[in-house]
């Protein structure tokens, strides 16, 4: 019997890589090896100071065992001697040299784990899930060996990303920043640990004997100690690591032929933001040179088809910091939202104070944290729409630049103030000297749409705020200010009186961020607004026709229907709930006069669906003048009743 002290194990323990104290894992004596040809059954006992290995007592007066195969092949066995190893030598000495891991009554089992009774086993390779997943997962413990003696970092935890490719390692590296130039130290640890051909062996301890272990290490003492008393607890040591794992592994690393990092990340423990940020480390690894040097081929391959980069090429959509995990549509990525552009809901809060709104509105504005970063849900769609000037070198020649967004909005407003939040926003960047034809274009653009409800509208002109109002955003000198106030007030009125209906000035109601032009109907309201303030906050410009100067875009703000919801309360009043055809939720209904003719009503619905309008028909038992008396209370737009006689000639 062997008797490993404790006080030896903390000592090695705090040996390793140059002095430094283990801070994850645990490390015991390499007093005792294994040779590879021998699977043991191994169980640590712990006296009051000793960590005791002992054989099985049924070691030395084995029970037979019978193994069934898939095939229904029955292999006799030893009981707490005979492995899955075993089984797969006895079939072949290829399948011996290539089976990573085993299943046993639907658990997986080591390869190396004597079998404790009758039982029936598969084998799986690399070419299987069950042990690739296995692979990958034992070469994360081999990523967690390279960086535990390498860096001396607390290990967390380190999956295989299942059903993936390859696996990481989450760790804590104290005020070390790693990064990929880590990566070559990293890829030498673990393929040392690979030529040492060290074995994955799986050990049962009890929980006072896990803590004791792991003491150093917060993070795997918390993981202990959510276990449920009555759980087995198992580590597993592969070389100088002893690892926290439930297993199974591969029988040991000389399986692992070809590793390589390939990425590393902040991640933060158990995923929250208010916990310690930890290094995540990714790894690939495989059984063979040549398939690792096809899987990164194949990773450059990809980079070139990335779908943010044709996204970008072909300007679909891109993507931006200051949103992360949004997209930005462009109008050639949004088809089925008729080429509008959308712009992502939560933005940085570094977004709304590069424009004013931190300092102006942000009271009225949903901010919460997220990864100790503070965000904010977007009150107002233009300051996304500067992203998306920016986000490439702009050039005179694409001027006017014209988007479009219906977009909601998230305003922390009193629920009676509360007025719809979905907005039809538009913003236009131009020179200075198209401002006349643009402001007028969207004046006509406006009428346009108002007539085809038969609306009428008045005109205002709101000039600028004063520059010294708290309200105002200007960065600039109070002189620069209303001398950009006073051009961009002239531009407005020019383009009125071009437009040719009649307008008055409403004094100091103009926008924080300067004047506009107001298309009052009440209560809905459109605007046309011109902005310098946003432009220069956004350091946004393009090119001039001498490339070596770069000028700054004035952006129009257009609004037509304001909120969606407030349009659609208008309109049910003004039509009186009597939809036009085109605008109608209720198009048609066709009514049977009776089940006889119901499946001819059917046919008549499906044909007049296929040519793309908004048809229902009532298959209700009710009479036929109580079915159109219902019809005419929903302001269907047309009635359409159908009997014997049109079931029978197929017309109506």
């Amino acid at each position: 019997m062997e008797v490993l002290d404790v006080k030896q194990k903390k000592t090695a323990t705090k040996m390793f890589n140059n002095g430094r104290k283990a801070e994850c894992g645990c490390f015991l004596s390499q007093r005792r090896s294994l040779s590879p040809d021998s699977h043991p059954q191994t169980h640590f006992s712990f006296g009051e100071n000793q960590i005791r290995t002992t054989p099985s007592p049924s070691f030395h007066f084995p029970d037979p065992i019978k193994i069934t195969l898939p095939d229904g092949t029955v292999k006799e066995g030893k009981k707490f001697q005979t492995s899955p190893f075993d089984v797969a030598k006895e079939i072949s000495k290829c399948l011996a040299s290539n089976a990573l891991i085993s299943r046993v009554h639907g658990d997986l089992w080591d390869m190396s784990r004597p079998r404790e009774g009758d039982c029936e086993l598969k084998l799986y390779t690399f070419d299987d899930d069950e042990g690739r997943d296995t692979f990958w997962h034992s070469s994360a413990h081999i990523l967690g060996e390279a960086l535990e003696q390498e860096y001396g970092c607390k290990l967390c935890i380190g999956p295989c990303t299942t059903r993936g490719e390859g696996f990481y390692y989450d760790a804590f590296y104290g005020d070390l920043g790693l990064n990929e130039e880590h990566f070559k130290k990293i890829v030498s640890g673990a393929l040392k640990a690979v030529k040492e051909n060290q074995h994955f062996e799986r050990i049962e301890v009890t929980r006072a004997q896990a803590l004791e272990m792991f003491s150093e290490n917060k993070f795997k003492v918390e993981m202990i100690n959510e276990l449920l008393e009555d759980k087995t607890i198992t580590v597993y040591r592969c070389g100088p690591l002893v690892d926290l794992c439930r297993g199974p592994h591969i029988p040991n690393t000389s399986f692992v032929k070809a590793f390589t990092c390939l990425r590393a990340s902040s991640a933060y423990w158990r995923g929250n933001k208010d916990r310690e940020c930890l290094h995540r480390v990714y790894g690939i690894s495989y059984p063979d040179s040549k398939r690792l040097k096809d899987y990164l081929t194949r990773l450059e391959e990809a980079k070139k088809y990335y779908h943010r980069l044709l996204g970008s090429q072909q300007e679909l959509f891109f993507c931006h910091p200051l949103s992360p995990g949004s997209w930005f549509f462009l109008p050639h990525g949004t088809l089925v939202y008729n080429k509008l552009v959308m712009s992502p809901n939560m933005y940085n809060m570094q977004l709304w104070e590069t424009s004013g709104h931190a300092a102006n509105y942000k009271e009225n504005m949903f901010v919460f944290e997220i990864e100790k970063q503070e965000f904010g849900l977007k009150p107002m769609n233009c300051p996304g729409h500067c992203l998306m000037f920016e986000h490439r070198v702009r050039s005179y020649r694409e001027l006017p630049l014209r988007r479009a967004d219906f977009g909601i909005l998230h305003r922390n407003e009193a629920s009676g103030a509360l007025t719809g939040l979905t907005r039809d926003d538009a913003h236009i960047f131009c020179r200075e000297s198209q401002i006349k034809d643009e402001v007028r274009s969207v004046l006509e653009f406006i009428n346009f749409t108002y007539d085809i409800f038969g609306f009428t509208f008045d005109l205002k002109l709101s000039t600028q705020l004063n520059t010294r109002s708290k309200d105002h955003i200007g960065q600039r000198s109070t002189w620069v200010m209303r001398q950009l106030g006073k051009k961009a007030e002239a531009a407005l009125a020019e383009a009125l009186n071009e437009f040719g209906k009649p307008w008055e000035v409403n004094e100091g109601d103009g926008a924080f961020y300067g004047p506009k032009i107001s298309e009052c109907l009440m209560p809905l309201r459109g605007n046309s607004s011109l902005d310098f303030q946003l432009p220069t906050r956004f350091n946004l410009s393009f090119s001039a026709e001498d490339e070596a100067k770069r000028e700054r875009p004035v952006m129009i703000h257009r609004a037509v229907l304001g909120s969606v919801e407030r349009m659609l309360a208008i309109l049910l009043e003004h039509f009186k709930g009597k939809w036009p055809f085109w605008l109608s939720p209720r198009q048609a209904i066709v009514c049977p006069v009776s089940e006889k003719s119901q499946p001819y009503a059917l046919q008549v619905q499906e044909k007049i669906h296929r040519a793309g309008y908004h048809v229902d028909v009532d298959t209700t038992d009710r009479k036929i003048q109580k079915k159109v008396r219902e019809a005419q209370l929903a302001q269907y737009n047309y009635i359409l009743v159908v009997g014997e006689e049109e079931a029978n000639t197929g017309q109506g």
